[in-house]
């Protein structure tokens, strides 16, 4: 019996993930064709603002896979064009192959929804399910138990750990804003991406007016972050007012603080490599704290903003010896901003007010008590910051 698998998305842009998983897939299940299916409009999410044409990201697809054997690009999708359910796709491909053996392509994250699926119990019949995870126990348990409850209602479901690149197509858009994506993307690929202007590769953030700079910064972060850098931004600027540094700059460390959090620790090393920053020991071993860094680098050599303002966004996470005004004031804004809620944040506000420094080792303390207590490496300019405001204190 043939074997057909069908693998969709918007691939917005493709990478060398997709890739991967295509030839992966092939190999693991014996498929005699892999289909790799663009969508015209997904029913699941909305396309990103600043996406291609169909046509754009479907000429990238032809070049993507071509030469890779066993693989067919298919315009299905894209010619029916409106809403692309998978249940449809799956009908109309049985069709064309009516003896095949049909498998599904999918993630953690789509078994975890497929009973929401538009008529998914129609479309669990027809397609055995081959999901792809990276391994992570957590993620595994949780797919595992979503595995049963799907056979109960009578779905074959294959788990395929598979050692993918670690990047959507997501964090792909936002690492071409950054000047960090080539190493991910085919070379054609990230030729067509740039001579095209796709993805608002042929635009220059520099410069950028408050209005703008929020617009775009809203659009890198992930939702869930949003309010919390806006509020950063609001009570750095009003620090700033107090303690007589410069409102502006201190607005824009706010809302380019955390530019880069969303960006998983192997997308935070590509940045500092890209830009050759020297990493400490703590911070090779601490990749999760390096958005600090990788911002800084970001807000110089993307939005060309200055020294003032990238040195703030720099130490904003774990602080140092010898801090600044401006510096202190994003140090203690992202730690008490409104949103941030937490025993003893309401001393640590009242104390932004009337003592900044105070404010400051209170804030540094706190989170050095808490790593301590979770069994976790304390930042070694963390404890420099605090024995500096020590000595400070000792030598008022």
């Amino acid at each position: 019996m043939e074997k057909i698998g069908i693998y969709g998305g918007t691939f917005n842009p493709p990478h060398m993930g997709h890739v991967h998983v295509a030839r992966y897939a092939i190999g693991a299940l014996c498929l005699d064709k892999l289909l790799i299916m663009p969508s015209h409009t997904p029913p699941h999410k909305e396309l990103a603002i600043d996406s291609p044409t169909a046509e754009n990201r479907l000429k990238m697809l032809q070049m993507t896979f071509a030469g890779e054997e066993k693989t067919e690009v298919s315009e299905m999708e894209l010619h029916r064009g409106g809403v692309s359910y998978t249940v449809d796709t799956v009908t109309a491909v049985k069709a064309q192959y009516p003896q095949a053996q049909l498998y599904l392509l999918v993630g953690t994250d789509m078994l975890l929804s497929f009973d929401r699926w538009y008529r998914y119990g129609e479309l669990m019949r027809l397609v055995t399910l081959a999901v792809f995870y990276r391994g992570d126990k957590e993620e595994k348990a949780r797919i595992l138990q979503k595995k049963e409850e799907l056979e109960t209602q009578g779905a074959t479901v294959i788990l395929m750990e598979n050692p993918v690149i670690p990047i959507s197509s997501t964090q792909l858009r936002r690492m071409m804003i950054f000047g960090c994506a080539g190493e991910y993307l085919p070379e054609n690929i990230h030729k067509y991406i740039c001579e095209n202007g796709l993805y608002s590769t042929d635009r220059d953030f520099r410069n950028l007016s408050m209005e703008e700079l929020e617009e775009v910064v809203v659009s890198l972060l992930k939702p869930n972050r949003v309010a919390h850098v806006l509020g950063c931004r609001d009570t750095a600027k009003e620090l700033a007012k107090i303690w007589g540094a410069d409102e502006t700059d201190a607005a824009r460390a706010g809302l380019l603080h955390d530019i880069t959090k969303a960006l998983s620790g192997p997308l935070q090393l590509t940045v500092c490599h890209t830009y050759a920053a020297t990493l400490s020991e703590f911070s090779s071993h601490n990749p999760k704290t390096l958005h600090a860094l990788t911002g800084s680098l970001v807000a110089e050599h993307i939005f060309g903003e200055n020294p003032a303002v990238v040195a703030a966004i720099c130490s904003h996470t774990t602080g140092k010896a010898n801090m600044n005004t401006l510096e202190k004031i994003i140090y203690v804004a992202d730690y008490m901003e409104p949103n941030r809620d937490f025993p003893g944040v309401e001393d640590l506000r009242h104390l932004a007010y009337t003592d900044l420094d105070g404010a400051l080792k209170m804030g540094l303390e706190m989170t050095l008590s808490m790593l301590k207590e979770q069994g976790r490496e304390i930042s070694p300019q963390s404890q420099e910051a605090i024995d500096w405001l020590i000595q400070n204190e000792k030598c008022s």
